[in-house]
């Protein structure tokens, strides 16, 4: 009996939902008990064992130190799955900065979606409401202010004044159009930026209240927003396209290695226990001597071992064709 399948697709219900097992680590959301720092986000519950067992190489402690100490962006590519992200949440953790500002970049990202966003249409609505509300015995309510419509985004969150700096994750730059590299070198050189719509009122508001990424209500003086600290920041790619030479110069260049056999093993008894590591040696050898050129994320690995494992040793058909399901090329679709 295959009772490791929770569906079965036997097309009546049964109630075997009842034993669907905890998630891998790296896939449970939930904060775990030793989650005590009221700065770590909630994702870090998800990060925490992979932060905590990350051994970077010399070379990648070198390059993050270089970019602490000269207050840079530290560029780092490499192929999916190499821990380029990972990197970020493991200084920040280690440092005790604080939650990791997250900017996803995706085709239509621009500047502005990092700096901040101005909810102009929602404020127009809010006068309007307010209007309407003055001719009725239900009286008005107090009209908020333009600050309540202003959120900064990750990069400006990061670009606030603080005594230590945030640690800002861009990721996936390369997914971006043309323009955004370009666009970012003067907030990166500058650590700072302005909010025309604040500018205009700063006569009459010098100081306004605004929220940030975290949800927080800050002061911003005159409308512009400096940095006191740089805040440090990890821009990734996936090598899928060259950038500008004015960023790169602005940037400390890390180019990370997939893991070698040590640092497998260590990855994977750290996540599913030595037993796993010393008993799936067929899986970890098929991505070490993987066809040159063909990329497969460690991760990717990770999910093969850990389903196989709930697979029974005796169905041999099965485990295989999970694991080929799971280790895909990424780079060879079928």
């Amino acid at each position: 009996m295959n009772d490791w399948r929770i569906y079965r697709g036997a097309g009546h219900p049964h109630d075997e939902i009842r034993r669907l097992p905890p998630p891998p680590p790296w896939r449970d959301f939930t904060t775990g008990p030793d989650d005590t720092d009221p700065g770590s986000e909630r994702r870090l519950g998800v990060r925490r064992r992979l932060v905590q067992n990350h051994h970077p190489r010399p070379a990648e402690t070198d390059a993050v130190n270089a970019a602490l100490y000269l207050r840079r962006p530290l560029l780092v590519t490499g192929n999916p799955g190499t821990g380029k992200s990972t990197l970020a949440h493991a200084v920040a953790h280690e440092l005790g900065l604080g939650r990791v500002l997250r900017w996803p970049i995706v085709s239509r990202s621009t500047l502005q979606d990092g700096l901040y966003r101005y909810d102009a249409i929602g404020r127009l609505q809010d006068v309007q409401l307010e209007r309407a509300q003055a001719g009725s015995p239900v009286p008005a309510a107090t009209p908020a202010g333009i600050g309540s419509y202003i959120r900064l985004g990750p990069l400006g969150t990061a670009l606030l004044p603080s005594e230590q700096p945030r640690v800002l994750l861009i990721d996936e730059l390369d997914k971006s159009d043309l323009d955004l590299p370009n666009d970012l070198l003067n907030a990166l050189e500058e650590g700072e930026f302005a909010i025309p719509e604040l500018e205009r009122l700063a006569d009459r508001e010098p100081v306004v209240e605004v929220l940030t990424d975290d949800g927080r209500k800050v002061p911003v003086h005159g409308g512009r927003i400096r940095c006191s600290t740089f805040p440090f920041i990890v821009l990734t790619s996936n090598g899928e396209r060259d950038f500008p030479a004015a960023l790169l110069r602005r940037c400390i260049r890390l180019e990370l290695e997939p893991p070698g056999e040590e640092q497998l093993g260590a990855m994977i008894e750290a996540h599913l226990g030595a037993e796993a590591a010393a008993g799936e040696q067929g899986l970890i050898s098929r991505f070490l001597n993987r066809e040159p050129g063909e990329v497969i994320a460690t991760d990717q690995l990770l999910n093969a071992i850990y389903l196989t494992q709930h697979a029974p040793r005796t169905e041999r058909v099965t485990r295989e064709r999970i694991a080929d399901m799971l280790m895909q090329p990424l780079d060879q679709p079928r």
